[in-house]
C-alpha cells in the first residue's frame, strides 16, 4: 500500500484517447504522489482465461485505456511536467498476441496468435515461455503523456510530442520523465502497463499486464521542452545481460527494411536452434529482443541489428 500517495485514480476513471476537453478525474497540486489503477492494453478483454476466440472478438474501441486525466494546478503551455515513477504493483498475469494487420512483419504473420503469461507478482521471477524459455521481467508503462493542444479526440495509438503510446521499456520504477505541457492543467494520463518488452515491440504487443502505478507529478515552469525526455539512474539492461546475446543483422539503404531483415533472421535462428515455430519466435522476440541501429553513417548502406538475450534459454 502506498503510504505517501495523496490521491488514487481508480480503474474506472479512464479514457480511450486524448482530448483537451476531457473532464479531469482529479485536480492535484505540484509535488503530489498519485496511485493509478491501470487496465491492460485490451481494457480487460484478454484475461487469464482468454482464447483465440477472445482475440477475434476484441473490441478495438476499448484498446489502450489510459487512467486519468490529472489536472495539475498552475500548469500552463510552455511548462513541463516532471513525472517520477515510484513503483509498479503487478497483477501476476498478462498476454502477448499477434493481431492480424499489426506489427513489423504483419505481411508474413497473418494469422492470430495468443500467449497467456503467468508470473509471480512478488518475486517477479522470469516468466516461463514454452519448454526451457524464461523471460526476465521489468515492469513499465507503455502509454504515458499529456493532452495535446489540438482540439478534439485523438487516437491513443500513435505517440506524440506530448508523450502517449511511446512504448519505451526503460520508463520503469526510478525513472524521471519530462513531458511538454500544451494545455492548461497538463491533463496527465497513464496506462498500457507491461511486464516486459523488447526495444521495438516488434509484433505489436509486449507482455501486456494489468498493474497499478505510483507516480509523483511536479511542475517545471517555462521549460520550453520540445519533446519528452527522461533520466535513468541505473543500468537499463542488467536483467538481460547475464549470458550475452545472439545478434542478427539487416544491411541496406533503408532502415525499415533492415529492421525487418534483422528480425526475420533472428526468427529463423530461434527456429533452427530451439525448435520454435516462427509465430512463437516472433512473439518471443517482441517481449525480450532489441532492435538497434548499429551504423547510420556509411552511405549508402546502414546496419540494423537484432539482439536476443541468451539468458532466456540459459
Amino acid at each position: 500500500m502506498c503510504i505517501v500517495c495523496t490521491h488514487t485514480i481508480h480503474r474506472a476513471q479512464h479514457n480511450f484517447g486524448w482530448n483537451r476537453d476531457f473532464e479531469p478525474a482529479l485536480v492535484a497540486k505540484s509535488g503530489e504522489t498519485i496511485h493509478f489503477e491501470c487496465l491492460d492494453s485490451s481494457g480487460g478483454q484478454l484475461g487469464r482465461d482468454a482464447t483465440l476466440q477472445s482475440l477475434a472478438d476484441l473490441d478495438f474501441g476499448r484498446i489502450n485505456p489510459v487512467s486519468g486525466p490529472v489536472y495539475v494546478e498552475g500548469a500552463e503551455p510552455g511548462d513541463a511536467l516532471k513525472v517520477t515513477i515510484r513503483r509498479f504493483v503487478p497483477s501476476g498475469h498478462g498476454w502477448t498476441a499477434n493481431i492480424p494487420g499489426f506489427g513489423l512483419l504483419a505481411d508474413q504473420f497473418k494469422d492470430p496468435a495468443l500467449h497467456i503469461w503467468s508470473y509471480d507478482a512478488s518475486s517477479m521471477a522470469p516468466a516461463l515461455y514454452g519448454p526451457g524459455g524464461r523471460v526476465p521481467l521489468k515492469p513499465f508503462a507503455g502509454t504515458i503523456g499529456l493532452a495535446p493542444a489540438e482540439p478534439g479526440l485523438h487516437s491513443v495509438v500513435p505517440p506524440r510530442r506530448v508523450g502517449g503510446n511511446m512504448d519505451i521499456r526503460d520508463l520503469t520504477a526510478g525513472v524521471t520523465l519530462y513531458l511538454p505541457v500544451e494545455v492548461e492543467g497538463a491533463l496527465f494520463s497513464i496506462g498500457d502497463t507491461h511486464a516486459a518488452q523488447g526495444d521495438g515491440e516488434v509484433c505489436g504487443t509486449a507482455i501486456e499486464s494489468q498493474m497499478e502505478v505510483e507516480a509523483t507529478l511536479e511542475l517545471v515552469k517555462d521549460a520550453r521542452l520540445k519533446s519528452p525526455r527522461f533520466t535513468t539512474t541505473e543500468p537499463v539492461t542488467r536483467h538481460l545481460d547475464g549470458a550475452g546475446y545472439e545478434v542478427t543483422t539487416g544491411i541496406g539503404p533503408d532502415l525499415m527494411t533492415g529492421a525487418r531483415e534483422a528480425l526475420m533472421r533472428m526468427i529463423d535462428l530461434l527456429g533452427a536452434e530451439h525448435g520454435m515455430s516462427a509465430t512463437d519466435a516472433y512473439l518471443l522476440c517482441s517481449v525480450c529482443g532489441d532492435l538497434r541501429i548499429s551504423e547510420i553513417v556509411d552511405a549508402p548502406n546502414w546496419v540494423v541489428s537484432f539482439y536476443f538475450p541468451r539468458i532466456v534459454f540459459a
